[in-house]
């Protein structure tokens, strides 16, 4: 699966080196507009990481010290990273004055929401990204809002009972999302507050569940292509009415970010078993799996290069360079890519795969 997660990875940083430009041409504007498929993304690591995380704490649940394992692993995982670039962000960027700026500044006073996986909760509080540089730990919060609460609702339900409340999480999330929308809730809360999230995540956690039932995956793969063929066909409803009419236009459009999440799970399912097809051999190919295996990293770092970019359009500035603006994108997406994957991997190597290797401590989960 580390193919499909770096796929994930691929669509964030398409969105943020590309889908954040601004288009001169119709071929540019075509391309941002692809690209601005990206922000899925976020939702395919949300079903990547309900499906990884729910199998894990499903498999575990008779172990001994099953919830100090699964967190003391979890943390071992996500915080030396995210805490190292918190400290670096507000400590070190307060006294070093290299790295002070006017952006960083100004969160400063608002750091104790980014220590406490709190941004998301802080930007749908203001209608607005509030972090700038670290607007993207929004998605880190709910998935460790997340963590903090499946491990019981796993160890508390039989296998049939965690089908119905992954299932009924995934309705009322959604359910939720799209009265909010029509209600007039702020987009962004909608967006990025981790009740309204929750769809993705128990989608991923459903299908752990499911494919570990009779029959396995074999038994899931052949539901899953009707389940995917039903989602396609909401879609291409969805359209139509609004093509004709524009009422309940913010509902549908919430109703579409869930059948995409639904449209993952097929995606994962499909790269689980069709290994030698051209899809499971896309995922099992090296570079996907490479992006797969630094892409915590390549989240966490991207986002400081690519911000800085749209915040200060250096593309007009390489454009005015090369006498390309469609140059300059493609120029300052690979430079930009390339050293947030430079970046990432000396970031695993030095730093996190140290941290990892005491996992091993803890084996239960």
């Amino acid at each position: 699966l580390d193919g499909v997660r770096g796929l994930a990875i691929a669509m964030v940083l398409a969105l943020h080196f590309v889908g954040d430009t601004v288009p001169t041409t119709a071929f540019e504007g075509v391309v941002v507009r692809v690209c601005n498929f990206g922000m899925f993304g976020v939702d395919l690591f949300f079903v990547l990481s309900g499906f990884l995380i729910t199998g894990i704490l499903f498999e575990s649940r008779e172990k001994a010290r099953y919830f100090g394992t699964f967190y003391a692993r979890r943390a071992l995982r996500i915080f030396p990273l995210y805490y190292a670039v918190l400290a670096t962000v507000f400590i070190a960027g307060a006294v070093v004055p290299a790295l002070r700026g006017t952006a960083l500044d100004t969160v400063r006073g608002e750091q104790a929401w980014a220590w406490l996986y709190g941004v998301n909760i802080l930007d749908a509080i203001r209608g607005r990204y509030s972090f700038q540089y670290l607007d993207h730990f929004w998605s880190l919060a709910v998935e460790e809002h997340f963590y903090f609460f499946w491990p019981l609702v796993v160890w508390l339900c039989s296998r049939r009972a965690l089908m119905r409340v992954s299932l009924a999480i995934v309705v009322l999330s959604a359910g939720a999302r799209m009265i909010g929308a029509e209600a007039g809730v702020a987009p962004i809360a909608l967006y990025v507050l981790t009740p309204f999230r929750l769809d993705a995540l128990c989608l991923g956690g459903f299908l752990a569940v499911w494919a570990r039932g009779p029959g396995g995956l074999d038994a899931v793969r052949s539901r899953s292509r009707l389940l995917g063929l039903a989602a396609l066909g909401t879609f291409a409803a969805s359209y139509a009415y609004n093509h004709y009419s524009r009422v309940g236009w913010e509902a549908l459009h919430e109703l579409r970010a869930s059948l995409f999440a639904v449209l993952f799970v097929v995606l994962i399912v499909a790269a689980l078993t069709q290994g030698q097809s051209l899809l499971g051999r896309l995922f099992r190919s090296w570079p996907m799996r490479q992006l797969g295996k630094y892409s915590y990293g390549l989240y966490v770092f991207h986002h400081f290069i690519s911000y800085y970019c749209q915040t200060h359009r250096t593309e007009w500035v390489v454009a005015s360079w090369v006498g390309s603006h469609t140059l300059a994108v493609a120029l300052q997406t690979t430079v930009g890519i390339a050293v947030s994957i430079a970046v990432a991997v000396a970031s695993y190597h030095l730093f996190e795969a140290r941290v990892l290797a005491l996992k091993q401590r803890w084996t239960g989960a």
